[in-house]
C-alpha cells in the first residue's frame, strides 16, 4: 500500500484483501479493496477544506397537506437542518412543486450560515405552504443553479419528496440527473408510503447521496440533522476510484459494496490509456468496499502478474491533473496448489453474499407485487438465508415483516398475508444497505 497525502487534505489509505492465486488457465480475478479517509471529519471539517454549500429541497406539492402533519413535519425539520449548518456554510432553500422556487435568501444566490441568516431562514419557513404538482427535475435544476453561483469545494443537496415525479416525464428527469451527476451531491428522502421507491433511490444513486424512507412525519426532523450533521463532515469532494490494467486485463465490473451495494461499472470515465475513473462523491471520516472484477489472459503455473491498480485521486483546487492520494495492488499468481487456488477470500465472498442479497430482495419484491408467489417465496427465502449467514440483522429484521420465517438456516418461509405499505417500502428502499465484513 502507499500513501501519497498531504497535510492540506485528508489522509486515504487504500488496503487490497483478495486470493490473488489461480489454477492453471485460470483467468478471473477479484478483490475488496477498502477505502479509508481520516482527519477530521468529525471535527468541523478536514484541515485546508475549502467552502461548502447546501440547498434544501422541500416538496410542497399539495398532497404534503395530507395529513398536516406532513407540511408541519418538513418546516421542522427543515429549520433543524438549517440549525445544524456550520457558520460560513453557504445555504438555500427551495420550496418544490411542479416548479422550483427558492425560499431563502432568494436572491438566486446562497447566503452565508451565521446566527442571522440561519435565523431568517427559518422566519422564511412559514411561507412554506402545500399546493401544486410535483417535478423534481426543475427542483434539483434549481439546486445546480444556486451551487453553481459561487466557488464551493464540497455542493451538498438535501432533498425530500412526498409523492410520485408526475408533472415531468421520467424522460425528463433523467436528463436533469443527468445534468446534475458530478456536479453536487444529494441525499433523497421519501415521507409517508406514497412516493415511489425507485424514484428516490434512483436520484440518490446518480447523484451519489444516500436514500431512505421517513414513514412517519414525526422523525423527519431528527433525520434531516443527522444529514445535515453527515454533511457538514465532508471534507473533500469529487474523488476517484481509478483503475489502471496491462494490456489483455478485461474489466468485469466496479462495484461499492459497503456501506451499500452501488455499481459503478457503468459510469466510468476515460482517464488515458488502459485507465478509468469511476466517481465516488464527496468524503469525510469514513471507510468504504468496492469489489472489482477483472478477467487475465491465461498463463502457466508459475507466473504472475499485475492484474490490476487502483488509486484514489482527488481535484487539483489549482485546476491541475488531479492529486494522487493512496493506491493498491491485484495481483494473480498462478499455482498449481489445490488448496491455494480454490481458497475463497473471505471479504469477497461475504460481498459477493450481501451483492446477492441486495437482488434477491429487489427480485422477491418485484415478483410479489405481480403476483407471482412461488417466485416471491423463493427469492425472499433466500435473502432470509443470505441475511442469516452474513450476520445482516438489520436486513434480516426488515425481512421479517414480509414474511415469516419458518428456518433462516434453509431460507424456508412464508409470505405473509398482509403486509403494512411501509414495511414493505421500507425493506425496497434499504435493500442495498450492506453489513461490513468481519476482519
Amino acid at each position: 500500500m502507499a500513501n501519497f497525502s498531504k497535510s492540506t487534505v485528508p489522509q486515504f489509505s487504500v488496503d487490497v484483501y483478495q486470493n490473488e492465486f489461480l489454477p492453471e488457465g485460470g483467468r478471473d480475478v477479484s478483490a475488496i479493496v477498502t477505502v479509508t479517509s481520516t482527519g477530521g471529519g468529525t471535527t468541523g471539517g478536514f484541515a485546508g477544506a475549502g467552502p461548502a454549500g447546501v440547498v434544501i429541497m422541500v416538496d410542497c406539492s399539495g398532497s404534503m397537506d395530507y395529513p398536516a402533519t406532513k407540511m408541519r413535519g418538513a418546516r421542522e425539520a427543515t429549520a433543524a437542518a438549517v440549525d445544524t449548518l456550520r457558520d460560513g456554510t453557504h445555504f438555500a432553500v427551495v420550496a418544490g412543486t411542479h416548479v422550483a422556487k427558492e425560499v431563502y435568501p432568494g436572491n438566486g444566490g446562497l447566503a452565508v450560515a451565521d446566527a442571522r441568516t440561519r435565523a431568517e431562514a427559518k422566519e422564511s419557513l412559514r411561507r412554506l405552504s402545500a399546493g401544486g404538482g410535483t417535478a423534481i427535475g426543475t427542483w434539483l435544476r434549481l439546486a445546480d443553479r444556486l451551487l453553481s453561483s459561487t466557488a464551493l469545494t464540497i455542493r451538498h443537496g438535501i432533498l425530500l419528496t412526498d409523492g410520485r415525479n408526475e408533472h415531468e416525464s421520467p424522460e425528463e428527469l433523467r436528463a436533469a440527473l443527468d445534468a446534475c451527476a458530478g456536479r453536487f451531491t444529494c441525499d433523497a428522502r421519501g415521507v409517508g408510503t406514497d412516493w415511489e421507491v425507485k424514484e428516490v433511490t434512483g436520484i440518490a444513486s446518480a447523484l451519489l447521496g444516500t436514500a431512505d424512507i421517513v414513514a412517519d412525519p414525526a422523525g423527519l426532523a431528527a433525520d434531516f440533522t443527522a444529514m445535515m450533521e453527515h454533511a457538514m463532515g465532508k471534507g473533500v469532494a469529487d474523488v476517484a476510484l481509478r483503475l489502471w490494467t496491462p494490456v489483455g486485463v478485461e474489466i468485469m465490473f466496479v462495484k461499492q459494496v459497503a456501506p451499500a451495494v452501488e455499481d459503478l461499472t457503468g459510469r466510468r470515465t476515460e482517464a488515458g490509456p488502459r485507465a478509468g475513473d469511476y466517481p465516488t462523491g464527496s468524503w469525510g471520516d469514513e471507510s468504504r468496499d468496492y469489489h472489482v472484477s477483472v478477467r487475465v489472459p491465461q498463463a502457466s503455473v508459475g507466473q504472475e502478474m499485475l492484474a490490476a491498480r487502483v488509486s484514489l485521486l482527488a481535484p487539483d483546487p489549482a485546476g491541475g491533473d488531479p492529486r494522487p492520494l493512496s493506491q493498491g495492488l491485484v495481483r494473480a499468481v498462478w499455482t498449481d496448489d489445490l488448496a491455494m487456488s480454490t481458497s475463497i477470500n473471505p471479504q469477497v465472498a461475504h460481498y459477493t453474499g450481501q451483492a446477492e442479497l441486495a437482488d434477491a430482495i429487489q427480485q422477491g419484491l418485484d415478483a410479489r407485487k405481480s403476483g407471482d408467489r412461488d417466485g416471491a417465496t423463493a427469492k425472499l427465502g433466500r435473502a432470509v438465508q443470505l441475511a442469516a449467514a452474513s450476520g445482516n440483522a438489520d436486513t434480516a429484521k426488515l425481512l421479517s415483516k414480509v414474511v415469516d420465517v419458518v428456518d433462516a438456516a434453509t431460507g424456508t418461509v412464508r409470505l405473509k398475508a398482509k403486509v403494512a405499505e411501509a414495511d414493505e417500502m421500507t425493506l425496497e428502499t434499504r435493500s442495498t444497505k450492506t453489513v461490513r465484513v468481519k476482519r
